[in-house]
């Protein structure tokens, strides 16, 4: 016999009485009742019509037996088996010859080693009777069957154990469905939301998952609807063509908004399965959903960090490139122009040095949402970064000409729009922008070519005056691709030697030398003279001008030292100018000390030329720097006075030493009322502070004459000499 597992569990042992309904006296019961004497042929010796009658009554007996489902077996102290009725071959498979006189614990012999017998109840062990429990046997067809049995025994003459009958009862159908609903059950109360509603849709059940996502306790939503759960972000269309799917295929599973109990929409994944009888009806709806709110919520957070500027939530560049990419496929299957506009703000750098990066955050959230009402919905704004935008215009007009009347109106409307007042904080400010246009069509294959193009026009913009819309030309790409080669060799004109440092001499009302003011220019190999309106603008856009200013400060410096061993050049002044990037660095004050004690010159005879655009912000620290230079004995000069926008309230504070007329003013005072009355006023303020004055730009002797009538006795300017090489500056001298 092959062994089998035996698993031990509890039975009630009422469900035998049940099976053997309609049978006056049990197996137990006859064997209790005496039967077990006439079996072991003991007692008094019988009649024939006795043993006639008691043959009968077994036979009625054995037939009974056969006759129910329950298994019976009916074993020797020793475990033989000594009678199976039927229904042991009925669900093992193996006949009462294959089983008679087997031992029983081949039977129920565990599968494992014999050892785990040890662990068997010591009452089978000792008795040969184990009651409610399980086993689980091999039939002969090589399938699993659960068997729960219960056992009574006979004893004999002594008192001891002669026979036992075992009962038994088929429960693998009973046991395995118990086991599934154990397994749905601890399924039901899974981390996903389980809910089950009827074919009309009303709610049955739903497990612990459900009341965590939806709010709802399972006493709140039984008995209710399944649109109780509905957003409203859905249209009838939506859940028409949901259950068209579920009625055709039996389930749907897909995104979905829901609402919680709190108001609060949700989206959910959700699937709903239908469960239908042996008749193919559907009988109920198993819906399971999973809450995606966050990750859906993260997949748009990776999405606006991908396509949109986190400040404005305009596009970013990378989104730009792509509309502009959509727009040129657009423009080549229509024919239509576009545009785009390069935009950017005018003296956006000085509103976050004076007022900080918090309110200049503010202007540039304010001005995306001016731009954003300029324009029409077919149109895109985006922000590619600090406080540049462009716009791109699709389906303007097919003929150029018109299309560019069309941008430029649009550009027109967004310069009104900027330049209107912002409240920042409690703060009012006024703001320009520039812009740079270019036009496209099916002709265009580059965006990159096209955004150049647009910065090309907008940078030219700022260099012909700000708040200016300006178009793209040829010539302006020339110029710019000449400003980069440029840019490139400004990089190593330091170290190349290709700068030097020109002389132009400043001489008082009789024509003796003060002093000279230095001036820098490139000598560049191939181009030869480069003005310093080219190359000084560039340098201090790209940073440049730090490393220039010190070269200039050094040489000048070293040039002082030098005129200070010669007695007819001992006294004479040097002014150097000075940006307000050199001015602004922290360490400017360290430097210019260190730099006059390298050289060990007289302080007194530097000069430093500042222009008003230092004075504009952070006027306080100007004077802080200019007063600790000043303490050591180094001059300042005013340099363009008169050019600039608000120097005049702080004038009387700074402390300066010189104001220097610019030329604008001089070239034209011999035939300009205006100007002579601007350089009479300019006078008669420096001599009320008790400040020097100097024109620069004199040429002719009718200036200096005018000049000098109104009290201006010091001068700059081609009559006296034009900026030159230090050798034929100091053989200039010299000569005087």
């Amino acid at each position: 016999m092959t062994k089998n597992i035996m698993l031990i569990d509890t039975l009630n042992r009422e469900s035998f009485q049940k099976q053997l309904t309609g049978i006056e006296n049990s197996p137990a019961d006859l064997m209790r009742n005496g039967i077990d004497a006439v079996l072991t042929n003991e007692g008094p010796v019988l009649s024939d019509d006795a043993h006639l009658a008691i043959t009968k009554s077994e036979a009625r007996y054995r037939h009974l037996i056969n006759r129910i489902a329950a298994l019976i077996v009916e074993l020797t102290p020793t475990g033989e088996i000594l009678y199976t009725n039927q229904a042991i071959t009925l669900v093992t498979g193996f006949s009462a010859e294959q089983l008679m006189f087997c031992n029983w614990l081949d039977l129920l012999l565990p599968l494992q080693e014999s050892t785990h017998l040890n662990s068997l109840p010591q009452q089978f062990l000792e008795n040969g009777e184990l009651n409610a429990f399980q086993t689980l046997i091999l039939t002969g067809d090589g399938s699993r069957k659960i068997i729960s049995w219960n056992s009574a025994h006979v004893l004999g003459t002594n008192d001891l154990i002669e026979r036992i009958i075992y009962f038994g009862i088929d429960v693998t159908e009973q046991v395995l469905v118990e086991q599934e609903l154990s397994i749905a059950a601890i399924a039901f109360e899974s981390q996903e939301g389980m809910m089950v509603a009827d074919v009309n849709g009303v709610i049955l059940r739903v497990n612990n998952a459900f009341t965590t996502i939806t709010g709802y306790t399972s006493e709140e939503v039984i008995g209710k609807h399944t649109r109780t759960l509905q957003s409203g972000h859905h249209n009838v269309d939506f859940y028409a063509e949901m259950w068209r799917i579920i009625i055709s295929t039996g389930m749907w599973f897909g995104e979905i908004w829901n609402r919680r109990k709190n108001g609060e929409s949700y989206t959910s994944y959700q699937s709903i399965t239908a469960v239908k009888s042996i008749n193919g009806i559907v009988t109920h709806y198993v819906s399971s959903l999973t809450d995606i709110t966050a990750n859906h919520l993260a997949a748009e957070e990776i999405k606006n960090l991908a396509f949109y500027d986190p400040l404005t939530h305009l596009p970013n560049r990378r989104l730009l490139v792509d509309r502009l990419k959509q727009a040129l496929i657009s423009s080549t299957r229509t024919g239509l122009e576009g545009a785009v506009l390069f935009i950017d703000l005018d003296y956006f750098k000085a509103l976050n040095d004076t007022h900080g990066h918090a309110i200049g955050d503010l202007l540039l959230q304010q001005v995306a949402e001016r731009l954003t009402a300029c324009m029409r919905e077919c149109d895109t704004v985006s922000r590619p970064s600090g406080d540049e935008y462009v716009v791109v215009l699709e389906n303007l007009n097919k003929n150029s000409v018109v299309a560019a009347a069309q941008a430029e109106s649009i550009g027109r409307k967004i310069l009104a729009a900027l330049t209107q007042p912002y409240q920042l904080d409690k703060h009012i400010y006024h703001c320009s922008a520039s812009i740079g246009a270019t036009l496209f069509n099916f002709i265009h294959s580059s965006t990159e070519e096209l955004l150049q193009q647009a910065d090309i026009a907008m940078y030219q913009g700022k260099k012909t005056g700000r708040n200016k819309l300006c178009f793209f030309d040829q010539q302006m790409q020339d110029a710019i691709s000449a400003r980069v080669a440029l840019e490139n060799e400004l990089h190593f004109a330091i170290e190349r030697g290709q700068f030097h440092l020109y002389y132009q001499i400043q001489v008082d009302s009789s024509g003796l030398p003060l002093g000279a003011e230095a001036l820098i220019r490139w000598l560049h190999p191939e181009h030869g003279l480069v003005s310093p309106q080219q190359f000084i603008p560039l340098a201090e856009e790209k940073g440049l001008i730090l490393a220039i200013g010190q070269w200039v400060l050094e040489t000048a410096c070293a040039q002082l030292k030098a005129w200070q061993q010669e007695c007819n050049t001992s006294n004479l002044t040097l002014s150097v100018n000075v940006s307000a990037h050199q001015f602004r660095q922290a360490d400017f004050v360290d430097q210019v000390l260190a730099t006059i004690k390298r050289h060990a010159i007289n302080p007194g005879l530097l000069k430093l030329e500042l222009t008003e655009s230092i004075f504009l912000t952070e006027i306080n620290d100007t004077i802080v720097v200019m007063d600790t230079l000043r303490k050591i004995g180094v001059r300042f000069s005013l340099d363009d006075f008169g050019t600039g926008y608000s120097c005049l309230q702080y004038l009387k504070r700074l402390p300066l030493d010189q104001l220097k007329i610019d030329r604008s003013f001089v070239s034209d005072i011999t035939v300009n009322s205006s100007d002579k009355t601007i350089v009479r006023t300019i006078i008669a303020m420096a001599h009320s502070l008790e400040l020097d004055v100097i024109a620069e730009g004199v040429e002719t002797e009718e200036q200096q004459q005018i000049l000098l009538e109104k009290g201006c006795t010091y001068y700059q300017g081609y009559l006296f000499g034009k900026p030159v090489p230090i050798e034929q500056f100091n053989e200039f001298l010299k000569q005087r």
